[in-house]
């Protein structure tokens, strides 16, 4: 026992952890055991993924879905692209990697605001202006959050479908700079007029239940997706080619997409927004 209040004292230390009260900082000791536990009877019996204890360790699994995955799927509102697959009748490459190319900005933090909808959105219209214009401008998240409310629901999740058509239909989005990240909801300002905007003229949806429609899209731009993150593993995910438990549920967890290697057949690369200390980068196989 002494040992295992040692490490939970130097994690807490790691991650900067202050609890208000002593029954918090008991109760958030027990969660911490048994998510260890989990983490270690786990990485006995995977092989190609590695869990471990990140700054997400003394919360359970319910409090963790509830506070990060933030995907809200309503499929009786859901407005798909009208326009056709664009990559339809693409060559498929050998390898893309668009961090390579300079379309992707640095790894952003999300905090405990349910926005991952607004970071896979923005990611993908940040890649997307880069190839076009060759410039790679951080965009902002927060003007998604706080504008975007007829029907996805700041840091209550969203779609992505919404967001794209948002940013089409109000002329564009604004510079991080410009409207930055706070980490919660705030009052919309839309009227930033003298702020330089980013527009993009529509978006696609990739064909469904099509890898190689999926594949020929990444190779042409980053995309955004939505992937089913409620099992536990992906609360501790460290390291790896994560391969286990993915369900079909995808009111969870959304993301963007920016590698391909034929070489490693079936794998690419999913950004992660939870935090900046813990899985900069997940390989997730298809």
């Amino acid at each position: 026992m002494d040992k295992l209040i040692e490490l939970f004292e130097s994690w807490m230390s790691r991650h900067g952890k202050i609890y208000e009260s002593i029954e918090e900082k008991l109760l958030r000791f027990e969660i911490f055991k048994d998510n260890l536990k989990h983490i270690d009877e786990t990485n006995k019996v995977v092989s190609n993924y590695w869990l471990g204890l990140n700054e997400f360790a003394d919360l359970s699994h319910h409090e963790f879905k509830k506070q990060y995955l933030g995907l809200k799927v309503d499929f009786s509102t859901r407005r798909e692209s009208s326009e056709e697959f664009t990559y339809r009748d693409v060559d498929l490459p050998k390898s893309v990697d668009w961090r390579k190319k300079g379309a992707v900005t640095n790894i952003k933090n999300q905090g405990s605001c349910g926005s991952c909808w607004a970071f896979s959105t923005v990611a993908a219209v940040e890649g997307i202006n880069q190839i076009v214009t060759g410039n790679l401008t951080s965009l902002s998240e927060q003007e998604l959050i706080d504008c975007d409310r007829t029907y996805n629901s700041g840091c209550n999740g969203g779609l992505m479908d919404y967001a794209f058509s948002f940013i089409v239909e109000n002329g564009g989005l604004h510079k991080e700079d410009d409207y930055p990240y706070i980490m919660e909801e705030g009052t919309c300002e839309m009227s930033k007029e003298e702020s330089q905007v980013v527009t993009i003229s529509g978006y696609h949806d990739v064909p469904q239940n099509n890898e190689q429609s999926l594949l020929k899209a990444l190779a042409n731009q980053p995309l955004s997706v939505a992937i089913e993150a409620s099992g536990r593993d992906f609360q501790f995910y460290s390291g790896g080619v994560f391969d286990g438990h993915c369900g079909t549920q995808l009111a969870s967890w959304c993301s963007s997409c920016w590698i391909w290697d034929i070489k490693r057949l079936g794998l690419y690369h999913s950004e992660k927004f939870m935090g900046n200390k813990v899985g900069r980068e997940r390989i997730h196989k298809v």
